[in-house]
């Protein structure tokens, strides 16, 4: 039997047709929906892989997720306790930063979570950049060797601030325990600090005011004699931009002063209160006074003296010193005899010294310079880092490198004071990273005679340091201008404090007074002279038995007319001037 293929082709056709069509039964079928099945993610990128050091918080990048599952919504998250996640933004956490010094690497485990709670962790590399963020430099003169160098300057850090220990309890202590014949007992031993001779420099002076300290005697920072006299505005006269010791150059201290008759003047009020007998009472509240540094028209020695003696020796001699004509020092040949730096580089290194920065100064948070981290409190800082941390791990604390000293501190709790504000201030920053720049400039071309390019960049951060050094202390005026307003505005009421009003006043009167030694201050002469004529000798109080509060309203008035000149003249932001 034959088949007919053509007939049997079209009969396949026709009954496909009537299948799809469903026949002639009318009815019809839908397949169900097939549902994708979830799969977990495969991969995590990161955008950046990398971190700038000593920025707390840094950004680090953005993470994203590779997925089979194209409409997946994902989460990141981390355990690593060094980082933290914000949407897709990787970042250290904001207590933390990096530090390449003692990590060149940081580990980042990092764990995407899909919309279905499926998950893929990966383990991220971020290589941490190495910035020029440490005062070290090597000798371009003998390989190996550092040519850094500045330990004179620490020397007298350490004697101001032993002479500031001593007046705060040793005084009372030696008072107490009959330790002087006479008055001129007392003016020895405060001299002891200020006159050192080579004999006291040399036997047995002994550092107490830091407990832990590396060196324990003034010899362990230097052992080349030095005292505070010899350095003090106007008596090291090489390269003062005024003479200071005629009678009428230093302003703001009563006529005729110079800056070493006004400590000597400030000693002999002292001396005068730890020889008298008699109870001492303040003019304002007519309260037994008990602290011999305290005298009785309102005003603090022992705040009078330190102040003084950081802006008359150390701010004077790093800003109308080594950081002004000491930028011409010859920076080609040794300084000496086996000596690893030139004149210029040992020279620059003073001006940083006076500073008072630890040589790692951008690794600490400005709470931690200022020494106000709270124990086991860590989002107020590291409690090991408060004030100074032991870099090296050798169990002490460095003086010269590890410790913060002197205005360095005040440019950090100033900084502190704008935090929140719209326009916050750095100094500390602003100051240390052109510290470093100008540093670099001269380590770079030892050897070689500058060229005016290298010459104007020097200068110019130069001008950025002593800018900022300079804001810091005026900033520092006006938060004690801001104090003893406040203090005097309780005048008349229970919450007056008489000591807090010769402690802040002194404090502002000490620091304003050593501005003048700034040659390149944007105030002027009649501005300073102003500022001192607002500010007085001594705070004016209402007198013990008096209601009458028209004087004290008047100097509070006076002032703010003294704050008001230096935030114009150095460009302040009002919102930063009301809150510091």
């Amino acid at each position: 039997m034959k088949t007919n293929k053509k007939a049997l082709a079209l009969a396949i056709i026709a009954s496909l047709t009537l299948s799809a069509c469903g026949g002639s039964s009318g009815g019809s079928t839908t397949p169900d929906p097939v549902t994708p099945t979830n799969t977990a993610p495969t991969d995590i990128a990161l955008s950046t892989m990398t971190v700038d050091e000593n920025t707390a918080g840094a950004v680090i990048g953005t993470l994203s997720a590779s997925d089979a599952n194209s409409g997946d919504t994902f989460t990141f998250s981390t355990d690593s306790e060094m980082f933290a996640i914000s949407g897709t933004e990787l970042s250290l956490k904001a207590d933390t930063m990096a530090n390449f010094e003692s990590a060149e690497s940081l580990t980042a485990n990092v764990t995407v979570t899909d919309n279905g709670g499926l998950t893929f962790s990966k383990e991220f590399t971020i290589t941490v950049n190495d910035l020029l963020d440490t005062y070290k430099f090597e000798s371009k003169i003998i390989a190996g060797e550092s040519s850094v160098g500045y330990t004179g300057q620490t020397a007298r850090h350490a004697l101001i601030a032993e002479l500031t220990h001593y007046i705060g309890s040793g005084l009372q202590a030696d008072i107490d325990a009959n330790e002087f014949a006479d008055k001129q007992a007392v003016l020895d031993k405060l001299n002891s600090y200020f006159r050192t001779t080579d004999d006291q420099y040399n036997n047995n002076f002994a550092l107490t005011f830091l407990t832990d300290a590396k060196e324990g005697f003034i010899t362990d920072i230097s052992g080349s004699h030095k005292n505070l006299v010899g350095k003090m505005a106007g008596n090291d006269a090489s390269r003062m931009h005024k003479v200071w010791t005629d009678g009428t150059s230093f302003v703001g201290a009563g006529a005729g002063m110079t800056p070493e008759t006004l400590v000597d003047a400030y000693f002999d009020q002292l001396a005068d209160n730890a020889v008298n007998a008699n109870i001492r009472r303040d003019e304002a509240t007519d309260s037994e006074i008990t602290k011999v540094y305290l005298n009785t028209d309102g005003t603090d020695l022992k705040q009078l003296i330190q102040k003084f003696l950081l802006m008359s020796v150390t701010y004077s001699q790093g800003t109308d010193d080594y950081l002004d004509e000491g930028l011409g020092a010859d920076n080609i040949d040794p300084r000496g005899t086996d000596s690893a730096d030139t004149a210029l580089e040992h020279g620059y290194d003073e001006g940083f010294g006076y500073f008072g920065a630890a040589r790692n100064f951008l690794e600490y948070s400005d709470s931690e310079i200022a020494s106000k981290v709270v124990a086991d409190d860590a989002s107020t800082g590291r409690i090991d880092w408060n004030g100074m941390h032991d870099t090296d791990g050798n169990g002490k604390f460095d003086l010269i490198t590890e410790v913060n000293l002197g205005n360095s501190v005040n440019a950090a709790k100033r900084d502190l004071g704008t935090v929140g504000n719209t326009n916050p201030t750095d100094f500390t920053k602003m100051a240390m990273e052109a510290f470093l720049a100008g540093r670099k400039i001269i380590n770079d071309n030892v050897g070689a005679a500058f060229t005016a390019d290298q010459t104007a960049a020097l200068a110019e951060q130069r001008d950025i340091a002593v800018e900022a050094w300079e804001k810091a202390v005026a900033a520092t005026v006006i938060h004690y201008i801001n104090d003893v307003s406040a203090d005097l505005d309780k005048a008349g009421t229970e919450e007056y404090n008489y000591e807090d009003v010769a402690k802040h006043w002194s404090e502002m009167k000490g620091f304003a007074l050593g501005l003048q030694f700034n040659p390149h201050s944007p105030i002027t002469d009649q501005q300073f002279a102003d500022i001192h004529n607002y500010m007085g000798q001594k705070p004016v109080v209402m007198a013990f038995g008096s209601n009458d509060k028209t004087d004290v309203t008047a100097y509070i008035a006076d002032l703010a007319k003294a704050r008001d000149i230096l935030e114009e003249a150095l460009d302040f932001d009002a919102e930063n001037v009301a809150n510091w």
